[in-house]
């Protein structure tokens, strides 16, 4: 039993041997076909040994028909200047520098208002009247103080008569001539009085004449503009500078156009930089102006600018709240590479493309970057050099045609 079990130990101990070598010679044979075997070759070495180089984007090329070539009209690329300007949107609003409440200068209760909102007045037009006891009293006195100034220089021209013919004293008539004097002085004084609330030399001699007082006061506009706001009405008593304003006219001969600026484009900014102004009511219509005043915080909600200008408009063509854009010129002007804006297409993709010929039957799609874009030219940045030959107008029936495949 012992002898079996032994030649059993060593038969298994025989068959590992073999399992082993032969797994050695396995590994031996599949090293040796990894090192004498093909390499992995990248497909660029694979494209050079073969003598061909690596694919590249082929250019994007269109054939016209003669009849559609006809159709399409090229131009060289050229040249422009371009205004370097900045653009912004707000309202038109009066000119509050020129702008002027109308009060009385005295109480007292209207009688009629000459003036409408919208009216065009002129300097030293009635606006509205008022029963003014002021002005009644001011008259009054007036009138007094003439029948004074009358009975003194009568006294003194008696007193003098008689003094000359022998009789009478001299200190009556001293005493008269300082009496006369001072009646005079009365009556300058009310006529003053008088003056300040409006009436003229004529008006003051004809109630001194007349012995008749005019209550009536008459309050005119002190300067030539546009009525813009009424409160005034018959009947209704009014105090001076008490608002709101019987009257308000406004000079529209300048008018206010502000904007809100972003905060990144402050720096452009300079006091009386020329502005020109646009409103969509008068479409075509330039209105020149310069910035007047910049906001001296930025808006914390809009980060934004409050930009003023004054804006001319001697025809009074503005209205206030007219919505409005504005151009600021912010530096000199620019000369570049451009192109006509119909020359110019915009992919899908967002990038801009035009057509490039030399014979004007084969056209080339290439990119561009656009600049600026003013007075229906844009400007060139890079892709076309000046004096390239560009489909100006019909470019985008070349673009439509290669996406249809088209060749007729």
């Amino acid at each position: 039993m012992t002898n079996m079990m032994k030649l059993y130990a060593l038969a298994s101990a025989h068959r590992w041997r073999i399992a082993a070598g032969l797994g050695l010679i396995a590994l031996a044979l599949a090293g040796w076909w990894l090192l004498s075997g093909p390499s992995a070759v990248p497909p660029s070495e694979k494209n050079a040994r073969r003598g061909r180089a690596p694919a590249q984007a082929s250019k994007v090329e269109v054939e016209l028909s003669e009849k559609q070539a006809a159709a399409i009209q090229v131009a060289p690329v050229g040249r422009a200047s371009f205004d370097l300007v900045q653009r912004a949107v707000g309202n038109i609003d009066f000119n509050q520098n020129m702008l002027v409440q109308v009060f009385t200068p005295n109480a007292g209760r209207i009688i009629s208002a000459q003036a409408n909102v919208g009216d065009r007045v002129l300097r030293g037009q009635v606006l509205f009247t008022i029963d003014s006891p002021d002005l009644l009293q001011a008259e009054s006195t007036l009138i007094s103080a003439a029948g004074v100034a009358t009975l003194q220089a009568r006294t003194l021209k008696r007193l003098t008569e008689t003094l000359r013919g022998g009789g009478g004293a001299q200190k009556d008539v001293d005493q008269a001539t300082s009496d006369q004097q001072a009646a005079e002085g009365a009556l300058r004084s009310a006529r003053d009085a008088v003056r300040i609330f409006g009436k003229t030399d004529e008006e003051i001699d004809r109630i001194v004449a007349d012995r008749r007082v005019d209550s009536v006061l008459v309050v005119r506009s002190p300067i030539a503009g546009l009525v813009t706001q009424r409160t005034a009405a018959p009947g209704l008593y009014v105090q001076p500078g008490n608002a709101p304003a019987p009257i308000t006219v406004a000079d529209t001969s300048t008018m206010w156009m502000v904007a809100n600026i972003p905060e990144a484009n402050s720096a452009q900014l300079r006091l009386g930089q020329p502005v020109k102004v646009r409103v969509s009511a008068l479409s075509g219509r330039d209105f020149d102006g310069a910035v007047a005043v910049i906001g001296a915080s930025v808006d914390p909600n809009t980060r934004r600018i409050m930009v003023r200008s004054e804006i001319k408009d001697p025809d009074g063509m503005l209205r206030a709240g007219m919505f409005a854009t504005f151009t600021i010129e912010v530096g000199n002007a620019l000369e570049s590479a451009a192109v006509s804006s119909a020359a110019v297409v915009r992919e899908g993709d967002g990038t801009m493309t035009v057509w490039v010929t030399t014979d004007r039957r084969h056209f080339e799609k290439r990119p561009v970057t656009v600049g600026l874009s003013q007075r229906g030219v844009n400007q060139i940045l890079n892709g076309v050099q000046p004096g390239e030959l560009v489909a100006s107008d019909g470019a985008v029936f070349i673009s439509n045609k290669l996406d249809m495949g088209s060749t007729d």
